[in-house]
């Protein structure tokens, strides 16, 4: 078997399983090759000169690591195919410049400077190359923050060069058609804002749009919960965690519009610094992490994307259902990989992690079955009414004084019944405030199956007042 970059991971693994192991020890970035999932699909794709970027190592070095290794385990000596000097600057040289190009403008170095240079030396480029370089400078030390505030300045350099790429076409339902639709009445809004030339006399046009564009938070929303968990199980995280600062920086601008709006203390240049923010961030998407995405992940990615959308919901538009993935879903693919884990409706959880789950809870939790037994407590570090294993299989009126036993029945009796679906109580107890609930468990058909006690200490909870954003551990 020859080495060079083009060589495919899967096509090395499959010949000589143990390289995995070294590749692991070799470098904590090549973690996912353990996983056996992501194997069947990006490593299929992936060549060595994808692996070498993800992992931040020369390629040749790379290769000659594993051609020595290959060599020591089994003594075939491998050939390592070399680069042609002619040939176009590989992946690695093309990642080390651009990532040169940046350090260059976060010194302070004139962009037209390094605008220059970077048509010299590199005359296209893919999107994908941007989110390696900004995920790799941070893995370097270079700050998030950093990053993202010269952020701009990047898509500037390489704007040219962006606008070339054309957007594949897409099917009407697929996330990335979703999302650009949004794209697209966002834009509208923005136009209808772009005709206000006096806010403060326009107040009530400016408020009425400004809460129209406010479900923009939804299409962020689905980007941070659907669509960057699955970027980053590819190994790309660097450009998520900057565009989610950008979000956050949106979100900001968007909040303090509204509220000089409302006080009649809003300005032209107000508003068209937000508009500048979200335009700016729609190019980010369109020309960077949409095409990037497209190029990364596979269609039982897009399953996943696609999964839990419905759950956040939309920006103004309900998406077309036209699109349908192909092969084994993501949450299928899933199930076969953990072994000994409930299967439960949004994920996975071993037994192990459920009664971590359950036992650090802010709160102490019951559950009766539907024949009125108790199956289950926390027993959590600071329990607020005090239970031992013994109540385990007892009748949960056995577990009440004769007193409250009367109650106890007229809860269940509503419960199963079908009347009532929660009761609350809240009482002082040792100087704290106790809230005290107990919620109806149904399945999916809506029949009973127990009855789920909740108490919580909710004594300091009671007193806070204002907003607490930042942390105070010092």
């Amino acid at each position: 078997m020859e080495l060079g970059p083009k060589t495919k991971i899967h096509d090395l693994l499959k010949k000589y399983p143990f390289v995995k192991d070294f590749l692991i020890a070799f470098n904590p970035q090549f973690k996912a090759l353990d996983n056996p999932f992501m194997m069947r699909t990006i490593g299929r794709l992936a060549t060595l000169s994808k692996v070498a970027i993800i992992g931040g190592v020369e390629i040749q070095k790379l290769i000659s690591a594993i051609a020595d290794e290959i060599k020591d385990k089994t003594g075939e000596t491998i050939e390592i195919s070399s680069i042609p000097p002619d040939e176009e600057i590989d992946e690695y040289k093309r990642l080390e410049i651009l990532k040169d190009i940046i350090r260059d403008l976060h010194k302070g170095v004139d962009v037209k400077i390094v605008k220059k240079r970077f048509h010299e030396l590199i005359k296209d480029i893919d999107p994908s190359e941007i989110a390696n370089m900004e995920q790799q400078l941070i893995q370097e030390g270079m700050p998030e923050e950093e990053v993202k505030r010269l952020c701009e300045v990047h898509v500037e350099v390489f704007k040219e060069s962006l606008e070339k790429k054309v957007m594949p076409g897409l099917p009407a339902g697929h996330p990335v058609h979703t999302y650009m639709l949004e794209n697209r009445a966002a834009e509208d809004i923005l136009n209808e804002m772009k005709k206000i030339e006096d806010p403060v006399k326009e107040r009530q046009k400016l408020l009425s749009l400004l809460d129209r564009l406010s479900e923009i938070e939804r299409h962020y929303v689905r980007k941070e919960n659907q669509l960057f968990p699955v970027l980053e199980a590819k190994g790309i995280s660097g450009p998520s965690k900057v565009m989610w600062a950008l979000h956050d920086d949106i979100r900001m601008m968007l909040k303090d519009v509204k509220a000089k709006t409302q006080d009649s203390a809003i300005t032209e240049k107000a508003v068209k610094a937000l508009a500048h923010m979200i335009n700016d961030m729609i190019y980010k998407e369109e020309h960077i992490l949409f095409p990037m995405a497209l190029e990364t992940l596979s269609e039982d990615d897009w399953t996943k994307v696609r999964q839990g959308e419905d759950e956040i919901g939309y920006a103004w538009i309900k998406p077309a259902d036209e699109w349908r993935p192909l092969g084994v879903s993501f949450q299928q693919a899933l199930l076969t990989e953990k072994v000994g884990s409930l299967n439960l409706d949004t994920g996975q959880l071993t037994a192990d992690q459920v009664n971590l789950v359950l036992t650090h809870l802010p709160l102490d939790i019951s559950f009766v079955n539907e024949n009125d037994e108790v199956v289950y407590y926390s027993q959590t570090a600071e329990r607020i009414f005090p239970r031992s294993p013994g109540i385990i299989g007892r009748k949960v009126q056995n577990c009440h004084p004769p007193k409250s036993v009367d109650m106890v029945e007229k809860i269940l009796q509503e419960f199963k019944s079908g009347n009532k679906d929660s009761a609350e109580f809240w009482i002082q107890m040792k100087g704290r405030f106790i809230h005290i609930r107990y919620f109806a468990a149904r399945d999916r058909n809506g029949n009973y199956r127990g009855t789920l006690e909740v108490s919580q200490d909710v004594t300091g909870i009671k007193r806070l007042e204002g907003e607490k954003r930042l942390l105070d551990w010092d």
